[in-house]
């Protein structure tokens, strides 16, 4: 705090106070010389103390062990179940080339229009990646081998392939319909 221009009393009247502050705060820090030993007997005292002792140590359990000895079984994780064969049914074919809107799922693809009339209908389909694309019957689109088999004015059938879980293939049919807007 700065004082400026004031009077010599009030100037007197701080430095007397800063004096008495600074005095006051001394006269704490100073020890008298009968306090040093009783501080240095405490010391000793507590160090003399036995120390509390310690919880005992917790009991392992002895775990029984087990050894596996089922060689001879049918290996669960193996593909004994799967039809590599030449099996009836549908089933998607390997060699074919993928197209473009099969790498979306299904829900996520979005039929936006037609073009044409009659039997030759072309349907507008919209992907994630904002790209209308052209499909036709015969076209494939969707993750489950879906074919189309059939183009409306307000809607796309499909067939997909789905596994049976038993190493087959099921049909499962589906559609696209035209989003209202």
């Amino acid at each position: 705090m700065t004082v400026r221009g004031g009077s010599p009393l009030v100037r007197h009247i701080l430095a007397v106070a800063l004096v008495a502050t600074l005095a006051g705060c001394a006269r704490g820090v100073t020890s008298t010389p009968g306090e040093a030993p009783n501080l240095e007997t405490w010391v000793a005292e507590v160090k003399a103390r036995p120390a509390p002792p310690l919880d005992p140590l917790p009991v392992m359990q002895q775990f029984e062990t087990f050894e596996y000895a089922a060689q001879a079984l049918r290996d669960p994780f193996s593909t004994a179940f799967t039809d590599d064969g030449g099996g009836s049914g549908p089933r998607p074919d390997a060699s074919r080339r993928k197209q473009v809107l099969e790498q979306f799922p299904l829900d996520s693809l979005d039929m936006v229009g037609t073009l044409g009339r009659g039997g030759g209908l072309v349907a507008l389909v919209m992907a994630p990646d904002k790209v209308t694309y052209r499909v036709q019957p015969g076209a494939y689109m969707g993750q489950s081998d879906g074919r189309v088999t059939g183009v409306f004015d307000d809607r796309i059938e499909l067939v997909e392939l789905v596994p049976d879980g038993a190493g087959g293939w099921l049909e499962r049919p589906a559609t696209v319909a035209l989003e209202d807007q």
